[in-house]
């Protein structure tokens, strides 16, 4: 399995072809140029070191540096998955993480209690403990959705990754439920005749998309969208730095809130329940959920944690940086003195 921590930054791919596009028509400049003082064939016999095919190796050796560059940007991960042995009877659950900067806000009334996030944690922690023979995927959102783990029924590699969860994943901020239902729908095998559940864990602040639509159109599947609520009211967000609360464009301390009313609506809709992440019975309440759904044979599949595989292209961008600064534009005098291709022709005057 391969996979982009930061996918946005594959976008700058599209600079390459504008690179290419300047580069020609720099040339067709410097002929034009040229083209004043004379003839080509003269004017070359006038700069016998300059090369006219280096420039174009040279540039395919940048254009290639910065492909290097922009793919450890992303930071390129690689996992495997393999296929265990055996059959379990279970269901298949899909958790969406919401992952937005409001999650790091206090999950209580106390400005400096324990963050929406960390409690998140805590709890699919152990609702994955209770699905030992279910399989599990992950999903986090914010402005958009991306997928953090397929279905797996490995519960040791699902908290591995759920660790990993963090509120810089997704640059584009805001609370896109719709797409991450979208997503989630997207993440189930292709097996009908499994039961299905999605599981929303957010502080349901600034809903974006239409979220009760995308929870109806999975409901309509047979797949029950259950939501956690995590969060108090009117708490201030923390910098990222963590020396001091974010602030409105008016200077204000930003202040956070929970949406329980939409919460709600979305879980009624979705065919499932919802609870309060802080509730002393909310992972009882949600097992009990998930066991009213039939149990099917499913195919097991652990995966092994995504590491990081960005040092490999760091070398050949190392190597490739070495490349372009020897590469000089001019001929090498030494080669010049060679003839590789043309036969030496014997003087028969000698004779």
């Amino acid at each position: 399995m391969f996979s982009f921590a930061n996918p946005e930054f594959l976008y700058l791919l599209f600079l390459l072809p504008v690179i290419v596009g300047l580069y020609l028509l720099s040339r067709m400049a410097r002929k034009r140029n040229l083209a004043r003082f004379g003839k080509e064939k003269q004017l070359q016999e006038l700069m016998p070191d300059v090369s006219s095919r280096k420039p174009v190796v040279r540039l395919v050796i940048i254009l290639l540096l910065l492909t290097m560059v922009i793919v450890m940007l992303a930071r390129p991960r690689a996992g495997s998955m393999e296929k265990a042995k055996g059959e379990v009877k279970g269901i298949e659950v899909v958790i969406a993480m919401d992952v937005s900067n409001s999650m790091n806000a206090s999950s209580t009334s106390n400005q400096n209690g324990i963050s929406r996030l960390q409690r998140s944690k805590m709890v699919m922690e152990k609702l994955i403990d209770r699905l030992r023979n279910d399989k599990v995927g992950l999903v986090v959102f914010a402005g958009k959705a991306m997928m953090q783990m397929p279905m797996t029924i490995d519960g040791t590699s699902a908290k591995m990754f759920l660790n990993n969860i963090s509120t810089d994943m997704i640059p584009l901020q805001g609370t896109n439920i719709g797409d991450a239902i979208d997503l989630a729908m997207h993440t189930f095998s292709q097996d009908e005749k499994v039961s299905r559940a999605i599981i929303l864990i957010t502080d349901g602040e600034n809903f974006e998309g239409d979220a009760v639509d995308a929870a109806k159109q999975a409901h309509k599947k047979n797949i029950q969208v259950n939501v956690i609520g995590i969060g108090d009211k009117d708490v201030p967000i923390p910098t990222d730095e963590g020396d001091g609360w974010m602030r409105d464009d008016n200077g204000d301390i930003a202040m956070t809130s929970f949406n329980e009313e939409q919460s709600k609506e979305i879980a009624e809709v979705g065919g499932g329940i919802f609870v309060k992440g802080d509730a002393t019975d909310a992972v009882n309440v949600l097992d009990e959920a998930l066991k009213k759904l039939a149990t099917t044979n499913l195919s097991q599949y652990t995966y092994s944690r995504e590491d990081e595989q960005f040092p490999v292209f760091a070398w050949i961008a190392l190597a490739l940086l070495i490349a372009s600064v020897l590469l000089l534009n001019r001929q090498n005098p030494w080669l010049a003195k060679k003839n590789f291709f043309q036969r030496k022709v014997k003087n028969t005057n000698e004779e």
